[in-house]
């Protein structure tokens, strides 16, 4: 009978219908990946306990279920612990932490096989829980890669979040929490914040999240963030923004996405600054014509002004916003229209006249080389 603070080496493989529960602080170590197989029944380890640590085992065929949210590991109420090296295959949900806080999450591998939102459970699960670390982690085919909710203080860090039904992360409802260098691809959407503030997002690649109402980034109903040094490359939208509020938009790299930035209701007092728009079909497509955010020193491959002082800023103010995306907003079928000269005319009319879209919405200073 293991005691308190033991450490336990386990080398051979477990097979279970029921769930081991764990009430003691223990360190359980796995010697060359022994498997846990939950044959599809249950949940595997359910950890009941202030202090745990886990390395180095392989757990599979965790249990489906509609009424219950079976784990490969969950944590419920722990203060300090460590998740570290395993590997998850065939799961329902990976890592569950309710209530918990002051843990790591880093070098784990998770594959599901979900194959429709709602059977299907999310990679590594965050309830009511804060200061954790969730760094190096790889986690494909599940509903939502990453996924917070009432979780404050903690970094997302390193990860690589692909091929997810939904989100590669998705925050709701949690504050003062940061993400940076990490890869979000080819998911539903790439990542959704909603109903949080003061929420820090670093130097991330946003890829080839592609789709009819896919996104790069997400954002609705969120406050006093930061979106810095990200790069949104090759998505349907690489920002999508609804009743977002005081956030900085700085040295961001928009390259290939169909809208680049999408402003709908409700977002004020919102500075663009030093990002790079490339070949975007539209750079920024907005909604009414009110407008209170600001642009400035901006690039944009598609301002065709001038500089006659070679002060590297152009002499002309650089509007944005295409009347054609207006139209391809009310009417997504006259896409097919884009390349026609009728609506060239259009779109120039009104960049010399504005009637349809905000005359206050320019970038005042547009750059005429990158941000490099």
């Amino acid at each position: 009978m293991a005691k308190s603070n033991d450490t336990i080496i386990v080398a051979k493989d477990i097979a279970t219908t029921f769930p081991f529960v764990i009430n003691k602080n223990l360190t359980l170590i796995g010697e060359n990946y022994p498997v846990l197989d939950g044959l599809n029944k249950n949940e595997i380890l359910t950890v009941k306990s202030d202090t745990f640590t886990i390395k180095g085992f392989k757990f599979q065929n965790v249990g489906q279920s509609f009424t219950k949210d079976h784990a490969a590991i969950r944590l419920i109420r722990s203060k300090c612990f460590i998740i570290e090296d395993n590997l998850f295959e065939n799961i329902f949900y990976g890592i569950f932490l309710e209530k918990s806080g002051n843990g790591i999450i880093r070098k784990n591998t998770i594959r599901g096989n979900a194959t429709v939102e709602f059977k299907s459970g999310n990679g590594i699960h965050l309830w009511h829980c804060k200061n954790i670390v969730i760094d190096n982690n790889s986690i494909s085919k599940v509903r939502d890669g990453i996924y917070f909710e009432f979780v404050d203080n903690s970094t997302v860090t390193n990860n690589h979040s692909y091929n997810n039904l939904r989100y590669g992360l998705h925050f709701m409802f949690s504050n003062s929490d940061e993400y940076r260098n990490n890869t979000f691809e080819r998911n539903g959407a790439g990542v959704a914040v909603m109903f949080s503030k003061k929420i820090a997002m670093h130097k991330n690649i946003f890829l080839k999240n592609w789709g009819t109402a896919s996104y790069g980034l997400l954002l609705k109903e969120i406050y006093d963030a930061e979106i810095t040094d990200n790069t949104f490359e090759k998505n349907t939208i690489g920002i999508n923004a609804e009743g977002s509020n005081r956030i900085k938009y700085l040295n961001n790299d928009f390259r290939e996405n169909g809208w680049a930035v999408k402003i709908l209701g409700a977002c004020f007092d919102n500075d663009f600054k030093k990002n790079n728009f490339l070949n975007n079909t539209f750079d920024v497509a907005y909604s009414g014509r009110l407008n209170n955010n600001s642009f400035e020193n901006n690039y944009w491959s598609e301002y065709a002004g001038y500089d006659l002082n070679k002060d590297g800023i152009g002499d002309v103010p650089h509007r944005p916003v295409k009347l054609f995306s207006y139209i391809v907003n009310q009417s997504p079928e006259s896409i097919i229209l884009l390349r026609s000269l009728m609506i060239d005319v259009l779109n120039f009319s009104e960049k010399v006249s504005p009637i349809f879209t905000p005359t206050d919405l320019f970038d005042n200073k547009p750059l005429m080389n990158s941000v490099q």
